[in-house]
C-alpha cells in the first residue's frame, strides 16, 4: 500500500456537494476536541491521536513515507 495524499475524507451514507466538505468537517472536529485544553494537552492529545492513526493504518512503510512528506514540509 502507498500513501495516498489525494482528499479521502468521507462519513458514510453522507452526500457533499465539495470535495473539500469532508476534510473541512474533519478539521472542526479536530479544533473541538482542542478547545478549552491547555498547551502541553494539546500536545498530549496530538501524540495520542497520531498513535491511535498509526496503529489503525498499520503499515510501516506507509507511515515511514508520511513522516518523510510531513517532515519535506516543516
Amino acid at each position: 500500500m502507498s500513501l495516498n495524499i489525494q482528499p479521502n475524507l468521507a462519513e458514510p451514507g453522507h452526500r457533499y456537494f465539495r470535495e473539500f466538505s469532508p476534510g473541512d468537517d474533519f478539521y472542526e472536529a479536530l479544533i473541538d476536541t482542542h478547545r478549552g485544553l491547555s498547551d502541553a494537552e494539546s500536545e498530549a492529545l496530538n501524540a495520542r491521536l497520531i498513535l491511535l492513526l498509526a496503529n489503525h493504518i498499520g503499515d510501516i512503510a506507509v507511515l515511514r513515507e508520511a513522516l518523510r512528506l510531513a517532515r519535506e514540509s516543516a
